[in-house]
């Protein structure tokens, strides 16, 4: 059987960069397959994935009534992902922070590993047009969760992931309470708990060309406070 991406697209009002992300994805030359998840976005995202699905059978889309957050569309998006035995399964941003062209890199990497995490930090600071405070806060974060939780990874919230499906069938996303960015550093934490063999490879992270960031203060607190509960909760 012939190995298969999956790669999980949560969106919110992204339709300035949904059609650039596809078209950069389905450029590539493997089989993938690419799984939207559109919370609803009153700027008619599902409009232009819609058009785009038409013409292409890789493309796949979920509607949701509503904004359920970035976490339980992973959730969804990875539960879809085992349900229909794909080799490996990818979270990424749908806004052109993560570049499509790193794909290849990933799917080189996680022939050897069950984790393969697109890092801003592993290999000095890779970030473009991001305001300082923005980057202090982001690189603070790491810093911050590696000293209370022993997590050994340079870039703690990076949402750029490939997972083999064999090792995401360990973890139970049900016991997943994080919301948001909280999401990401919940996720590496169970891999490391799990001994799976996690590699982290320098990306360059760009800020979105178009739209607003998702980022807000609930969603900073939610995840500082998840940090010191993540060593005492069972896996």
């Amino acid at each position: 059987m012939k190995e298969k991406l999956l790669i999980v697209l949560p969106t919110y009002n992204e339709a300035g960069n949904i059609k650039a992300v596809l078209n950069g994805i389905l450029s590539i030359d493997r089989p993938i397959d690419v799984l939207v998840i559109d919370d609803n976005s009153p700027d008619n995202t599902t409009n232009i994935v819609e058009a785009i699905l038409d013409k292409n059978k890789r493309i796949y889309l979920i509607k949701r009534p509503k904004k359920l957050g970035l976490a339980s569309a992973y959730k969804e998006g990875f539960n879809y992902g085992l349900l229909n035995k794909y080799s490996y399964i990818m979270q990424m941003d749908a806004d052109l922070s993560h570049d499509p062209e790193d794909i290849p890199r990933f799917l080189e990497y996680i022939k050897n590993y069950d984790c393969v995490i697109g890092s801003r930090y592993v290999d000095g600071i890779r970030v473009i047009n991001w305001p300082l405070h923005r980057l202090i806060l982001s690189y603070s974060a790491s810093v911050y969760t590696r000293a209370i939780t022993g997590l050994k990874l340079h870039d703690a919230t990076s949402g750029f992931k490939c997972i083999r499906r064999e090792a995401l069938e360990m973890i139970d996303l049900n016991s997943l309470r994080s919301e948001g960015y909280g999401f990401n550093i919940e996720l590496s934490y169970i891999c490391q708990k799990k001994g799976l063999r996690t590699i982290e490879i320098p990306i360059v992270f760009s800020e979105r060309f178009r739209g607003r960031s998702k980022l807000s203060n609930k969603i900073i607190y939610e995840a500082a406070a998840l940090v010191w509960r993540l060593p005492f909760k069972k896996y």
